[in-house]
């Protein structure tokens, strides 16, 4: 989360950057690129550069905070007047908004494991305490034969219901996140961007964590369609209890986890990440890890007057009248000299014209007077077509070469937030997964490129021409150059000028 709050101008409480108005006074803040230096809390700024101090979380890394400390951050960000009261001044309700991102903890992982396997376990012990119930045993032959015709009936049903149960809770987890044990319990689970994690993840995840479990079952169902009752209870129920127990183990295992408590084993296994949304944000709902992102432009220092190199025009003055030239007489014998004319029709002497008035004689032009600035051995510039914008080119490490315009999203797959008006989808290819669905946004300044990353997991660094490499802050957008190479997870880019 950015520390940088401001304060809005009319009420002095605190504002989200990049919001367009105050959510407890409701004056609009226009002009978010020009803030005064009063509209910043100070004390917030001064944490921000600590944190600074103490160095960047490293590639792979995701900010996160305990629950206890959201609910900090979150009472301390409420003015005083809005936690006292739930209605605002202009009469709506308060509104809480999470910002920050909690880890699930180990107990309430377990909670909802146990909560989603109730259903199932319960119609399992049911079904099989009947069909054990109905074991008949006949003598043969001098053997005993047990009848587990009814056990093996129930027991398929029980395990066709928890199987379909199974799927059912497999796709409701791909596509939100949500089982009934994470509703409960208020946590979502989450690919590695924040998004909804997808079949693929939530099958892995379960074979991680049921796989004992699921392997004792098979046994028992195999041991008991060949009617070894005795081998059920000595093979297949203690590979269930052994299940269990590693099931239990793999759900709690992210208390051990040295990245805040993120990930257990089988998220690991699954590249999958489980939040708390009680307490924190729910990254499948609010745009992934990234977040509501903010699309202000970065404060920049304002810009200095520059004085021109061509000189301004004087200011224009009234022309002085110009004296009519004096009248002579022509000489004798001569005619008065006329200004070349066009040719003249044919002359017809027996046809009358009325007699016309002679026509002025034109004035002499007054030449006009040269510039005092005006020199003749002086190279003149000549007024251009205004110069055309640069043409931004980047080259990918796989060799693609694309023409940059406007603004860009690239990255795994990606995709505009809400309302996010975008020139250029970039999807690049990316085996590895080191790169993000929506890892950098590019937008095309003059001579070069404004580029920021979109909160990813692997983060972004960009090199210059002289080989110095600076690493991108999540949601801070860094100028660069033609010349310069941009790292995004594994990948990398050259930005040149075509």
């Amino acid at each position: 989360m950015n520390s940088d709050v401001e304060l809005c101008p009319a009420c002095r409480h605190g504002v989200r950057p990049g919001a367009a108005f105050c959510t407890f006074c409701g004056s609009p803040l226009s002009n978010r690129g020009a803030r005064r230096e009063r509209n910043v809390n100070h004390a917030h700024l001064a944490a921000q550069d600590q944190a600074n101090h103490q160095g960047a979380p490293g590639p792979g890394s995701i900010s996160v905070v305990s629950a206890q400390e959201a609910a900090g951050r979150t009472a301390a960000a409420m003015p005083a007047t809005m936690a006292g009261t739930g209605v605002n001044p202009g009469g709506g309700t308060t509104v809480s908004t999470k910002l920050e991102l909690v880890p699930a903890s180990a107990g309430k992982r377990l909670g909802a494991a146990v909560l989603d396997w109730l259903l199932p376990l319960a119609v399992l012990v049911t079904t099989f305490a009947i069909g054990i119930a109905g074991i008949t045993q006949t003598r043969r032959n001098g053997f005993i034969v047990y009848d587990t015709g009814l056990l093996v009936l129930l027991g398929s049903i029980g395990l066709a219901v928890t199987v379909a149960y199974m799927f059912v809770l497999l796709g409701i987890e791909a596509k939100s996140g949500n089982t009934i044990g994470n509703q409960l319990m208020g946590i979502r689970s989450s690919d590695a961007d924040g998004y909804a994690p997808g079949a693929g993840a939530v099958f892995v995840r379960g074979i991680v964590t049921g796989g004992g479990l699921l392997l004792g079952a098979i046994v028992g169902a195999v041991l008991l369609a060949i009617g070894q009752l005795g081998l059920v209870l000595f093979i297949a129920l203690p590979l269930m209890v052994l299940g269990a127990i590693w099931a239990i183990l793999v759900v709690v295992s992210s208390a051990w986890d040295k990245n805040g408590k993120l990930e257990g084993w089988q998220d690991k296994a699954a590249k999958t990440l489980v939040f708390d949304v009680h307490a924190g944000r729910n990254p499948v709902a609010t745009g992934g890890i990234q977040g509501p992102y903010s699309f202000a432009p970065v404060d920049l220092p304002p810009v200095q007057p520059v004085i021109s190199p061509v000189p301004s025009p004087s200011p224009a003055s009234a022309p002085a009248p110009v004296p009519a030239p004096a009248a002579t007489e022509p000489a004798s014998g001569s005619s008065p000299a006329a200004p070349a004319q066009g040719a003249l029709p044919p002359h017809d002497p027996n046809q009358w014209r009325p007699p016309t008035a002679p026509r002025p004689v034109p004035q002499a032009s007054v030449p006009a007077v040269a510039h005092p600035d005006d020199d003749l051995d002086r190279t003149r510039m000549r007024p251009g077509a205004a110069r055309a914008e640069a043409v931004l080119r980047i080259r990918i490490d796989d060799g693609q070469d694309v023409q940059l315009g406007g603004t860009v999203l690239l990255g795994r797959n990606p995709a505009p937030q809400p309302g996010e008006a975008t020139q250029q989808l970039l999807p690049v290819s990316d085996p590895g997964r080191s790169i993000s669905k929506t890892h950098l946004h590019l937008r095309v300044d003059g001579d070069g490129v404004w580029v920021t990353d979109r909160n990813s997991t692997n983060g972004s660094a960009v090199t210059t021409p002289d080989g110095l490499q600076t690493r991108l802050q999540p949601g801070v957008a860094v100028f660069v150059r033609p010349g310069s190479t941009v790292h995004f997870g594994d990948r990398s880019f050259h930005l040149g000028q075509a």
